[in-house]
């Protein structure tokens, strides 16, 4: 131990001796050596760490971009097609033609089924599939997938007539008043078409005239709230066209380019509030002799053959202009659209192929029909 200790003086005095004769800049130097000596003892083991922390939240600032980027790639998903393969529709005309019939008067009938238990209707799967058998009698096809093109021929060309896009720049404020039966997802589908005009760079009015359900108000006051959109609003009660007039009064101080006006969710055999319809109209009247400009009616595609007289009932009320059918991505036929067409002729406005405001597409025949009955079906 003194060995030790006599060997440390002498060296350790050496460089004290030296010191003395270095320069300033040496000494600075040497500071500065000594500065970066544990400098990289500390940095080399903290900066690895911030290095994976800064990547990890590099990574993890990268992948929000990527994850909020994500929500619009879902139109590959929320194809026609992939929405409306689970129809009934599709479901038994793909059974019917993967099996690659032989064409005889037996698959014909076949067919004719599958149309009329897809709500097609009675009366137009009869006309459709007598044509078809008139063009199988003659040879015209060579096989089922031949046929299969024809009828999706047939199909489109009886949808084209009411395929008709709404416009609604030609007023200011255009006046859209929707109405329909309970639970056909009539104050969702306003929420939907709100959130559409924005997007097209409108701006849009509510007007919360169902004041028959308790909850309508506040349902439409929360799409407002999403869609950044104003709601006019009166107590639970309040006489509905007092409401809608308020709206419409606003609308024009404002400047507002479309004012969307909720109505109560009624029977078609509530002769009374059928009846409050009537009265809107006449009441918007007092303001502009042409409002409504439209008057959309909202169709639930589940409900069958029983749109035909839901359509008929309101036609008689308020003179129905256009038509919105919903829910067709889930157990509806699909049928329906077509025998809605046959029977009334008016314009298929917009369909709802799911639950977010995208799901509401303009009505498009050749992609409704591509939809339920792809091409490729017979390839099977």
């Amino acid at each position: 131990m003194l060995k030790f200790w006599k060997r440390k003086k002498p060296a350790d005095a050496a460089p004290a001796q030296e010191a003395p004769v270095e320069t300033a800049a040496d000494a600075d130097a040497a500071t500065e050596a000594a500065a970066q000596v544990p400098a990289p003892e500390p940095s080399a083991q903290a900066e690895p760490e911030p290095a994976a922390e800064s990547a990890a939240v590099a990574d993890s600032f990268a992948t929000a971009p990527e994850a909020a980027a994500e929500p619009p790639a879902p139109p590959a998903k929320r194809s026609w097609r992939e929405r409306l393969s689970g129809s009934g529709f599709a479901r038994g005309l793909s059974s019917l033609f993967t099996r690659n019939p032989a064409l005889d008067d037996a698959f014909l009938d076949e067919l004719e089924t599958c149309l009329i238990t897809a709500d097609v209707g009675v009366a137009a799967a009869t006309e459709l599939i007598e044509k078809l058998r008139k063009r199988v009698d003659r040879r015209e096809f060579a096989d089922a997938r031949a046929l299969l093109a024809a009828l999706r021929t047939e199909l489109v060309q009886q949808l084209q007539p009411v395929e008709k896009p709404l416009d609604v720049g030609g007023r200011r404020p255009f006046v859209l008043l929707m109405v329909g039966v309970n639970g056909v997802g009539k104050t969702t589908t306003i929420g939907k078409l709100a959130h559409r005009f924005r997007g097209e760079g409108r701006s849009v009015l509510l007007a919360a005239g169902d004041t028959f359900r308790a909850a309508a108000v506040e349902q439409l006051r929360t799409w407002g709230d999403r869609n950044g959109v104003p709601v006019i609003a009166q107590g639970s009660g309040a006489d509905s066209a007092s409401v809608i007039f308020d709206a419409l009064q606003t609308a024009r101080s404002r400047g507002t380019d479309v004012l969307i006006a909720d109505t109560a969710g009624r029977l078609h055999t509530q002769s009374g509030l059928m009846d409050e319809l009537a009265k809107i109209r006449r009441v918007l009247g007092k303001l502009d002799a042409d409002a409504p400009h439209e008057a959309l009616l909202v169709i639930d595609g589940t409900t069958g053959q029983n749109a035909i007289s839901q359509v008929r009932q309101f036609q008689q009320a308020i003179g129905v202009s256009g038509l919105v059918v919903t829910k067709l991505d889930g157990t509806a036929k699909g049928g329906v659209v077509f025998a809605l067409a046959r029977e009334f002729g008016l314009p298929i406005r917009y369909v709802g192929l799911g639950e977010s405001a995208e799901d509401l597409r303009a009505f498009d025949a050749a992609a409704f029909v591509d939809g339920l009955l792809p091409a490729a079906l017979g390839n099977g």
